[in-house]
């Protein structure tokens, strides 16, 4: 398969990149630092280019070819920054659903081209019906536990926003909730998978590391279960 990343060097990314390179695909990889990259690249199957992801015309021009694009899209590059992340992603909350907006309008071209966006946890229930995007209270308590300061909020609600643009559309999206807990770690290749619910562990605790949220990205590359649908994993 051919298959584009969005955010490339990123912490999800990168991750998502190595695995797809394993299992025998060709990868293009978008991202801010793609000179760099590129001049740094050493393995096969695997072209960098840059994209403007709030520009359609931009994502247009570089499906051709493309059977899946992976978007990672975040204001920065939380592997290198996580801090400049942060300040970025509270500065303009919106980008995230401007950002899918603009995926779905570059995909009138490319009906046949599959989406999937890697988005965030918030928007999964806690509970039947329980949304922490949806409550103040319950959103707090979360980031306070995760290190996060409250204004990440308004990055959490986008994210939920932008799967809200993705559900008005006909096209082929699939979003990608992962676990609220998810860092660097080991590939396993177990761990369960749920759709709009939190997948907990024994202990009750919704978590995942990088690696096996790469494993499930390209799974669903290679294999569609929830087109139109957003899922998620957990251990």
């Amino acid at each position: 398969m051919h298959i584009g990343v969005i955010g490339a060097t990123g912490t999800i990314g990168s991750r998502v990149v190595a695995e797809a390179l394993e299992r025998g695909h060709h990868v293009k990889a978008f991202s801010r630092d793609a000179a760099q990259a590129q001049r740094e690249e050493r393995r096969d199957n695997i072209t960098w280019t840059s994209v403007d992801v709030l520009d359609p015309k931009s994502i247009a021009g570089v499906l051709p070819g493309l059977d899946v694009l992976i978007s990672g899209f975040q204001p920065g590059n939380a592997a290198k920054d996580f801090a400049d992340t942060v300040r970025r992603s509270i500065a303009d909350p919106t980008v995230y659903a401007t950002a899918a907006r603009a995926l779905l309008k570059a995909l009138e071209s490319r009906p046949q081209t599959r989406l999937i966006v890697i988005g965030g946890a918030g928007s999964l229930e806690i509970e039947p019906g329980v949304v922490r995007a949806d409550s103040d209270e319950l959103l707090h308590a979360a980031l306070n536990q995760l290190g996060l300061p409250r204004e990440y909020g308004a990055a959490v609600r986008g994210h939920r926003d932008a799967l809200n643009v993705l559900r008005t559309s006909n096209r082929l999206w699939t979003y990608f909730s992962p676990a609220e807990e998810i860092a660097p770690g080991e590939r396993t290749g177990r761990f369960r998978i749920g759709g709009d619910q939190l997948v907990l562990d024994a202990d009750g605790r919704s978590r995942i590391s990088v690696e096996d949220a790469a494993v499930a990205l390209i799974d669903e590359a290679e294999l569609p279960r929830f087109v139109q649908r957003r899922f998620t994993i957990g251990y």
